[in-house]
């Protein structure tokens, strides 16, 4: 039953959540609403998720960003896909790049068709019918021409590499300028009510006491409300996602300028490799059972490309996520409400759908609970999904002889995991919820990538013969090809439209 609608909103801690969060609100609900975040400067954010997925395009359109202006306020650069190397074994490089592959068919989707030749031999790689993965192969960027429709150029789907911390700086001159109230202290006590222990304020240091109808937990990996005043629970994943370190630090930028993030798999984790226009971010995700911090931070400092900007940064994390991200009046969003490690760039998403899922649940002050357990659940679904797509680079490892990786490739997974790999593994089939983030091109490329071979394919692709099909692969590969070819580089590119001013 509705009491009337939420008229304070407080959202704790800034960074990129918060003020995604601030920004998204006051541009949606500003109308009789009042926004206040509230952070401290002595508290540091993580500020490592520099790598994002195309889907954070529509929240900069909803909050009114210009890309362009956007890019050269975050020094930010253009993303096609993320290349993956040494996952399978030593040696091996695939690229999971965004958007479309070829052009599917009434019968059948195109990697159908790609599969029975490929299994004869006679199709090359999936990578090369992709627009996305050819141009980030050689180092070229376009955006999407919307007027050349059936041209793979209408194809390319584009994310960002940008700061963290340029980015949340820029949301906040946004927020402010639309009436969200920032004050800074550090908050020493949260206030529970009585009759329901819901949040009713949060005690800054100063003695400031701030009330608020719903609260909004951007408080990183304390959880400082939905866990620390509300006693939440967590749900550890670690048995199937073992990472719990990572050490972050920049380098100086170098050329090219890639239009893609890279990981390359060492002995227990990864590195990533984030390309911005003024640095290089860089960072070792690593399971501190099977290696000493001393020995991820050599690794890390060895492996970079240019010259470091910064004293390495250890982070320690749990991947898992919060028994329920809304509990009470506080909806968790972010670190807050569970962590997966930025092995596909899902953090900053991950803000984002918690955003949208809060606004199209936007409670009345009475909080129905089937809308808080409708949150959850949708929550819930959507971490458990990105939770397998993540198993699955680990799962599908050939490096054997390394503990770390043995004990990935051996260990139990998700039922649910375990049915898509079965399911592709007889005949190339790929089943997905209509909600959930990955494509089936995003599970294809990276079962193809990690080794995982269909034995068979749609039998209904046989209604062409295999001339036919080996021509139609054949057009779509060339004309891949020759748009590629005809494109900027990513330097050019960038040059062209969004240049950040030199810091």
């Amino acid at each position: 039953m509705g009491l009337g609608l939420v008229k304070n909103v407080v959202i704790v801690g800034g960074g990129t959540a918060g003020w995604m969060a601030a920004a998204a609100l006051s541009t949606l609900i500003s109308n009789g609403c009042k926004i206040r975040l509230v952070e401290s400067d002595e508290i540091s954010t993580i500020g490592v998720g520099e790598a994002t997925i195309p889907v954070i395009r529509g929240y900069n359109q909803l909050i009114g960003v210009d890309e362009n202006e956007f890019l050269r306020q975050t020094q930010g650069t253009f993303k096609l896909g993320i290349e993956f190397v040494n996952w399978g074994k030593q040696g091996d490089s695939y690229i999971h790049g965004f958007g479309v592959i070829g052009r599917d068919q009434l019968l059948a989707k195109f990697y159908q068709y790609w599969l029975k030749l490929y299994q004869d031999g006679q199709a090359p790689d999936i990578e090369h019918y992709s627009i996305n993965t050819v141009a980030a192969r050689k180092n070229k960027f376009l955006r999407a021409v919307s007027d050349s429709t059936g041209s793979p150029l209408s194809d390319i789907s584009h994310a960002f590499h940008f700061d963290a911390a340029l980015y949340a700086k820029y949301l906040r001159g946004l927020s402010e300028k639309r009436g969200v109230r920032r004050t800074e202290g550090r908050i020493v006590e949260t206030v529970l009510r009585a009759d329901d222990g819901h949040v009713q304020a949060i005690v800054l240091e100063n003695g400031e006491r701030i009330e608020g109808d719903l609260f909004v937990d951007c408080s990183g990996f304390r959880g400082l409300l939905i866990e620390g005043a509300l006693n939440t629970g967590y749900e550890d994943w670690s048995h199937w996602l073992p990472c719990d370190r990572a050490i972050a630090v920049p380098c100086e930028s170098v050329s090219p300028l890639l239009p893609y993030t890279r990981s390359t798999a060492h002995d227990a984790g990864w590195q990533w490799r984030i390309p911005l226009q003024h640095r290089i971010g860089n960072g070792h995700v690593y399971s501190s059972k099977f290696m000493e911090p001393e020995q991820a931070e050599s690794i890390l400092m060895n492996n970079l490309d240019g010259k470091p900007l910064a004293q390495p940064r250890h982070l320690r994390f749990t991947t898992g996520k919060r028994k329920r991200a809304w509990n009470k009046n506080v909806v968790a969003i972010g670190l807050a409400g569970g962590f997966m490690e930025p092995l596909e760039s899902t953090s900053i998403h991950l803000v984002q759908t918690g955003i949208t899922r809060l606004l199209t649940m936007f409670p009345h002050k009475g909080y129905d609970q089937p809308d808080i357990d409708a949150f959850n659940q949708a929550t819930d679904e959507e971490y458990a999904a990105i939770r397998d797509f993540l198993i699955l680079h680990y799962k599908l490892n050939a490096r054997e002889g390394k503990p770390f990786w043995d004990y990935c490739r051996n260990m139990e997974i998700p039922a649910t995991l375990q049915r898509r790999m079965d399911l592709y593994r007889s005949n190339g089939r790929i089943i997905r919820g209509s909600d959930e983030l990955f494509t089936e091109t995003s599970w294809l490329q990276v079962m193809h990538g990690q080794g995982l071979r269909a034995k068979g394919y749609h039998p209904l692709v046989d209604q062409r013969s295999a001339e036919d099909i080996a021509a139609f692969l054949g057009n779509v590969k060339e004309v891949v090809l020759r748009c590629a070819e005809h494109m900027p580089t990513h330097e050019e590119y960038i040059a062209s439209c969004c240049a950040a001013p030199p810091l």
